[in-house]
């Protein structure tokens, strides 16, 4: 048996068993619950609720989503989308939260969704777990790539207004892979650093909020009326019908309100996981909402020029209506702040990534998972899947080149693949109805009819996002959202098919911990490997 202090092939230490294999009185209560789900404690557990619920605000990020979609909102719709639209999307998104968050305090581990999947399917659970995992990769490597690529928009929006560094596509990518590489440093060296900044982020995003909105409200000597700001409708996408319009101009509150699944992502690295990682989600949820609705409705009074702000040269309209608003240096300052939290966003957005794969090629559901679920000895982290997380949000997003709606697809494909994982789990959940064993964090009564929205809004969204976004449908415009959703799906259905539903039982728990041989090395994962 290998000893409780240890390391074992991959340089992480066991949870300590007794000969029986029974759980040691002495360990806290997390590693406890988390054994008795069937792992052992391996990730370093030292995150405060706090920390958890910084890690799903940041990734929100309403100063990432808002801004980097506010031109696709400013045609898909115009001000009365971007100011009602938020709020119901909100509210529709809070349901879905609400019935994760429940499941969440019943199964904290960094699986999350897809081994929620398993746990509750009542047939097939493998299968579950597998499509789940699939959609929750999709989704996350997406929505990495949306939030870096947004933050190089901006960035090369100030390099523009500062240095005259021209806002091409060309130029956007390559400031792309550059904050990439520099997430996946900070990933990889700077893990105590990461999460220090993961509590400053839910500062910096708030202050900045209330910063932007208060120069906006003050310094401009005009604004859009009131009229304007809550009834104006706009159509750019050369669609004719104004309720298809409408649905996609959802996207800009859809896309922003993603990514709180992080929290459980992170609960076997936080300390009270079974109340803070559901607490994480929703309060992610809530405070983003309240804030993200009033840096809108600020934004929008500040419109001074519509049609030039829209066809700004920086390709970045939210930086036209700053300057517009408060002049060229004031627009400079407000760039910081936002470029800030989006650098933000993305870090956090890597890690949770990081997380999600770390636990997928854990259970041997990843091609190479044996190596990318590799430990990092002296952090304690995931070091292979962080690069993964950040090499795979790359290719997403290189289409921009020649694409001019590329971002719209990326952020349509990390909606469509984040919330279906929201939601698997929370339909077998719902078809088990009073027989689901709650963990400390529920919703009593509410439970049925919160999760019967959750289903419905995921189910309506999903078709919504993978429809064409601007006509005529051409090389350059078309939507590749529906053909990148079933490429992922695709190869995870055959590679299924052909070979995975031969071995892949769901989530392997206990038998990674229990199959350790002496040497360190695991029988198990030596086989999946060689499938």
């Amino acid at each position: 048996m290998t000893s409780a202090s240890s390391p074992d092939h991959a340089g992480r230490v066991p949870t300590p068993r007794t000969d029986t294999g029974a759980t040691p009185p002495d360990l806290a209560d997390d590693e406890r619950r988390l054994h008795e789900l069937g792992y052992a404690q391996e990730l370093a557990r030292s995150m405060s609720g706090f920390s958890n619920f910084a890690v799903s605000f940041s990734i929100v990020s309403i100063l990432s989503g808002c801004l980097t979609l506010y031109g696709t909102g400013m045609n898909t719709g115009g001000p009365v989308l971007i100011t009602w639209g938020w709020p119901v999307v909100g509210l529709f998104t809070l349901c879905v939260g609400l019935a994760m968050a429940e499941i969440c305090s019943a199964f904290p581990t960094a699986g999350g969704l897809y081994y929620w999947a398993a746990r509750l399917a009542p047939r097939n659970a493998a299968a579950w777990s597998w499509f789940t995992g699939w959609c929750n990769f999709m989704g996350q490597v997406a929505v990495t790539a949306g939030i870096d690529y947004g933050a190089a928009f901006f960035t090369n929006a100030l390099l523009d207004l500062q240095f005259g560094f021209s806002s091409t596509p060309g130029h956007t990518v390559e400031i792309f892979a550059v904050i990439l590489v520099l997430h996946g440093l900070l990933n990889t060296f700077g893990v105590r650093l990461v999460a220090l900044l993961n509590n400053v982020s839910v500062w910096w995003h708030l202050l900045g909020v209330l910063i932007i909105v208060g120069a906006l409200a003050v310094v401009p000597s005009k604004h859009a009326s009131a009229s304007f700001v809550f009834t104006h409708y706009v159509n750019n996408t050369g669609f004719g019908s104004s309720f298809y319009v409408a649905m996609l101009g959802l996207l800009l509150a859809q896309y922003t309100l993603t990514g709180y699944d992080a929290s459980a992502h992170m609960t076997e690295e936080t300390k009270g996981a079974a109340v803070s990682g559901p607490r994480g989600i929703v309060n992610a949820i809530v405070v983003s909402l309240v804030a993200g609705w009033v840096l809108l409705i600020g934004l929008t009074f500040a419109i001074q020029d519509y049609k030039g702000e829209l066809g700004s040269k920086t390709g970045v309209p939210p930086a036209q209506i700053f300057i517009d608003a408060i002049g060229t240096t004031g627009a400079k300052f407000l760039l910081l702040i936002v470029i800030g939290a989006q650098f933000f966003c993305g870090m956090a957005s890597v890690t949770a990534n990081s997380r999600m794969i770390y636990a997928f090629s854990r259970d041997g559901a990843l091609p190479g998972s044996r190596f990318w679920h590799r430990i990092n000895p002296r952090t304690q982290t995931p070091t292979s899947a962080v690069w993964l997380a950040a090499g795979g949000a790359l290719v997403l997003g290189l289409p921009a080149l020649w694409n001019t709606t590329a971002y719209t697809a990326v952020t349509s494909i990390s909606v469509i693949g984040l919330y279906l994982s929201y939601v698997i789990p929370v339909f077998l959940r719902l078809r088990h109805g009073g027989t689901f064993e709650r963990g400390p964090w529920q919703l009593g009564r509410w439970s049925g009819i919160i999760g019967t929205v959750a289903v419905v809004w995921t189910v309506f969204i999903s078709v919504v996002f993978m429809l064409p976004t601007a006509s005529p449908i051409t090389a350059k415009s078309f939507n590749y959202t529906p053909v990148a959703v079933a490429v992922v799906l695709g190869f995870s259905a055959l590679w299924w098919a052909l070979s995975a539903r031969r071995w892949f039982t769901g989530p392997r728990m206990a038998q990674a911990a229990a199959d350790r041989t002496d040497d360190g090395s695991n029988p198990s994962e030596d086989a999946l490997e060689k499938r």
